[in-house]
C-alpha cells in the first residue's frame, strides 16, 4: 500500500487529503506521470506549442471540405457525361477502362484474367479513351 496526497493530483482540492492505493495503481499513475512530462519535454523540445486541434473549427476545414452546390452539380453532370462516354464504347473496352481506372487493375493483370496480350489491352484502353474523347468534345 501506498499513500499519496490528492492535492498534488487535483490544483482544485485546497487541503491535504491522503489516501491508500495498492502498489499496481501507484505505480500507473507513476507512470502516467513520467509520459505527461516526456510529452511535454518533447513539446519544448520541438518548439510543438501548436496545434490544428483547437476545437475552432481549422481541423475540419482542412481535413474535409465541403463542396458548394454549384460544384455537386457540376461534379454529378461531369459523371453523368463520363458514364454517357463510357456507354457508348464496345463492351471490351468498356470493361477494360472500367478495370484499369475504376478498379485499379494494372493492364497486365487486366490482360491476365482476359488471357490475352498486355498490348491488346493497352491499344483497347487507349482506343476506347480517344473515342470517349471525341464524343465528349461533341457535348
Amino acid at each position: 500500500m501506498k499513500r499519496i496526497n490528492l492535492r498534488d493530483m487535483y490544483p482544485f482540492i485546497k487541503t491535504d487529503v491522503w489516501i491508500d492505493l495498492d502498489d499496481e495503481v501507484a505505480q500507473e499513475i507513476r507512470r502516467f506521470d513520467l509520459n505527461e512530462s516526456a510529452y511535454k519535454l518533447r513539446t519544448y523540445r520541438h518548439r510543438a506549442y501548436y496545434s490544428l486541434d483547437r476545437n475552432d473549427g481549422i481541423e475540419q476545414d482542412v481535413l474535409f471540405l465541403s463542396i458548394s452546390p454549384e460544384e455537386y452539380y457540376e461534379r454529378k453532370l461531369s459523371n453523368e457525361q463520363l458514364y454517357a462516354a463510357m456507354c457508348r464504347l464496345p463492351e471490351k473496352s468498356f470493361r477494360r477502362i472500367y478495370a484499369h481506372f475504376f478498379l485499379d487493375m494494372s493492364k497486365v493483370a487486366i490482360a491476365q484474367a482476359e488471357q490475352v496480350d498486355e498490348r491488346a489491352v493497352r491499344k483497347s484502353i487507349e482506343r476506347g479513351l480517344k473515342q470517349m474523347a471525341q464524343f465528349l468534345k461533341k457535348m
